[in-house]
């Protein structure tokens, strides 16, 4: 579970975590960094397309300001692979994902936590 979000930081299960971040449902990989910043590539999210059991939903937390793109592709690649995609400012996809993990759904969170 996420406990809290504010710009640049994101509390998850006690751990503060200062670097974007990708949140399984049972791990999280901080670190998280894309070929281009402030837009996501289908490449950024091979690790969640590829997870196993494979996520129903992925939830993209856009940045503080909603700054990150999720272009077409990404969508359309997603949809191919049976994922729906949320794509929201962190804040409001932290709740999206806390809410969606509490109701049993297999979720991945992909978190920008600036900008």
């Amino acid at each position: 579970m996420i406990e809290s979000y504010t710009f640049g930081s994101i509390v998850i299960e006690g751990k503060r975590y200062t670097s974007d971040v990708i949140v399984f449902p049972d791990k999280v990989m901080d670190g998280w960094w894309r070929k281009e910043g402030h837009r996501l590539a289908v490449e950024d999210i091979e690790t969640v397309i590829k997870a196993q059991p494979k996520p129903e939903i992925l939830v993209v937390g856009t940045g503080h300001s909603g700054l990150m793109k999720v272009p077409l592709e990404v969508q359309r690649t997603l949809e191919k692979k049976g994922i729906k995609l949320i794509a929201q400012p962190t804040q409001e996809a932290a709740q999206t994902f806390n809410r969606l993990l509490k109701h049993g759904k297999r979720v991945v969170a992909a978190l920008h936590l600036t900008c």
